[in-house]
């Protein structure tokens, strides 16, 4: 018989697009329709009430009532503690109709306190919790305030946690989990990502576009525009390189503006370009187009544009924080550089440039690494193994 899954997700597709949507929607597509059945509640913001995406019957809760500009920025923040409460509602009604199998949270946050509700007047559902989170451990920590011992019962009662990598697998414990708690990453779409005959051509045509010439070297960055994402960090590393050295910013956010005055301060217009929000699937073409990846995180839960990186053959410079050590193991599979340091990422991109050979085998590697390890397919199955083995009867 079909199990029905109820997932919640405080943000999703099409409006939000991040590493932890996008593991969402890559695992639900490949779980056979004909075993699972999937029903999501979300926040709506300027959306349906309801659409399928993909294999999921997505519910979105609280109207659009949001505003847009200034004022969408100011109430946001309320719609998610409204969230809570009203995805629990929506919740209640949706289960006493389908009568779900399992309740899934995509992270502990505004969501996870929703699932825990559901759990605390439904005890015989089991609660998996996904953990995704990229923030700082301290800035969640911070930002949950009175209510960490609430916060807390999230882990404590959850029945399964699927965390996406050893640091987040050893946050579990800390804040109180008593379950299992598996590590099972997000992975890539490789045939999405592999590098075709067709990519020089793409290349050369973004190359074009933004007068970067052949020989310049690209380096690129894929990432919201926030502060963990040390994409300023990036912009200074340029003053210590080349005037051949080139800079593409894959990603929108709200440090867009100071980190168009940081270009300009440092008089580097013709060096860095904003590339604004790349969807996903044009994100491929984009990597193609840059020789390095460079991600300097101050914090990360494991990191999805690494791998996808990785997949689309660049070497790839990062920070030793969070679960980046998972994947990437220093002159194997890439280079660290230090957190907060522009003139250490210039002296990676330097040895990389300086030595062809070891830039190669590295990506080289990575690439290898990804198709064993980080394959889509192979991270479904093991989420549905999770599934199968939390609603059995």
């Amino acid at each position: 018989m079909k199990k029905r899954i109820l997932i919640f997700s405080l943000v999703y597709y099409p409006r939000y697009i991040g590493g932890a949507e996008v593991a969402m929607k890559e695992i639900t597509d490949r779980v056979p329709s004909e075993e699972f059945e999937f029903d999501m509640i979300t926040m709506r913001k300027h959306a349906r009430a309801f659409e399928r995406v993909g294999n999921i019957n997505v519910y979105r809760v609280g109207g659009r009532w949001f505003g847009t500009g200034t004022q969408s920025s100011k109430i946001f923040p309320l719609s998610k503690y409204l969230y809570i409460f009203l995805a629990f509602g929506k919740a209640l009604k949706l289960h006493s109709r389908n009568h779900y199998d399992l309740v899934w949270s995509l992270m502990a946050n505004y969501a996870g306190f929703s699932a825990l509700f559901f759990k605390m007047t439904h005890p015989k559902v089991p609660f998996l919790l996904t953990l995704q989170e990229g923030d700082p451990i301290e800035h969640i920590r911070k930002r949950v305030g009175i209510w960490n011992p609430l916060f807390k019962k999230i882990f404590a009662r959850a029945d399964h946690i699927q965390a996406i990598s050893t640091f987040l697998k050893e946050w579990a414990w800390q804040e109180g989990a008593k379950c299992d708690v598996d590590v099972v990453p997000n992975g890539v779409d490789l045939q999405k990502f592999e590098i075709r005959n067709s990519k020089f051509e793409k290349n050369e045509e973004i190359r074009k576009k933004l007068g970067i010439k052949k020989s310049d070297v690209v380096l690129i960055t894929a990432s919201r525009l926030v502060e963990k994402n040390g994409v300023g960090d990036i912009i200074e590393s340029m003053r210590y390189l080349g005037e051949d050295v080139k800079l593409l910013i894959a990603g929108a956010g709200p440090l867009e503006k100071n980190l168009t005055l940081h270009v300009t301060r440092y008089t580097l217009q013709n060096r860095v370009f904003f590339l604004g929000f790349v969807p996903h699937s044009d994100l491929p073409d984009f990597l193609h187009a840059g020789d390095i990846f460079v991600r300097p995180s101050l914090s990360e839960g494991m990191g999805n544009s690494f791998i996808e990186a990785m997949a689309a053959g660049l070497p790839v410079i990062a920070t030793p924080v969070g679960g980046i050590p998972d994947f990437l193991s220093a002159g194997e599979t890439g280079l660290f550089c230090n957190v907060n340091d522009p003139k250490s990422i210039a002296e990676k991109v330097t040895y990389l440039i300086e030595h062809p050979g070891a830039r190669d085998l590295m990506a080289k590697n990575a690439r290898k690494m990804v198709e064993e390890k980080y394959d889509w397919n192979f991270i479904a199955e093991k989420v549905k193994k999770i599934f199968e083995t939390m609603t059995a009867t």
